[in-house]
């Protein structure tokens, strides 16, 4: 966890779920919510990327908060192939829009968590409230069933992920006119490539 991340629960729909937050220096400008890789591979909150993620969100004024998966660190339940999931982070999203009403909301995810906010992002479309932006690290396109995400959406892989190759993010994201950003040399966890994440959040976002 980042130093000054406060650990807090929300009630789901099958009990506790943990949960972190992270506040920026000054006046929060939006709220970042980020979604972390498979629970069954040892997908947590505290994923390395997701953190990364947080940083580079916190630096640029948002909130950042995050949430461990069903059956993951001290959330109760158990692993529900992204649709349990999916409502709960539903449930994050309500909770802190009520306590930080009016803030525009970014969702990001790495890896099985672009799976799980491209499914939220559908749910707020229809709610007629969708998300100011999407940012995603390493989408399994190819490997779980992405939903479409708008044309705004940052989309950053690694030249070199052997988990989803970038051929596949490609192919599902010509249909939709999306731009990729690739990593040169970076695999699917941006081992020793983890600056470049913050780096291009903080350029495409920055104000």
């Amino acid at each position: 966890m980042n130093v000054d991340t406060k650990l807090f629960f929300v009630n789901g729909s099958v009990g506790k779920l943990e949960c972190a937050l992270d506040l920026p220096k000054r006046e929060p400008v939006g709220i970042a919510i980020l979604a972390h890789p498979h629970p069954l591979y040892g997908g947590a909150m505290s994923n390395k990327v997701v953190q990364m993620m947080a940083r580079a969100f916190i630096g640029l004024d948002y909130l950042a908060v995050r949430m461990n998966f069903r059956g993951v660190g001290k959330s109760e339940g158990v692993h529900d192939f992204g649709n349990g999931e999916t409502d709960d982070m539903a449930i994050l999203l309500e909770y802190v829009r009520g306590k930080y009403p009016g803030l525009p909301i970014v969702l990001g995810g790495f890896s099985f968590g672009t799976y799980v906010q491209s499914r939220l992002q559908e749910k707020m479309v229809a709610e007629g409230r969708p998300p100011e932006r999407m940012v995603f690290v390493s989408t399994t396109a190819g490997k779980w069933a992405v939903e479409k995400v708008p044309a705004s959406t940052l989309l950053i892989h690694g030249e070199l992920d052997n988990v989803v190759p970038l051929k596949d993010v490609f192919n599902w994201a010509r249909p939709q006119d999306l731009s990729v950003v690739v990593v040169a040399g970076a695999d699917h966890l941006f081992n020793h490539k983890l600056h470049h994440i913050r780096q291009i959040i903080t350029a495409v976002f920055k104000h």
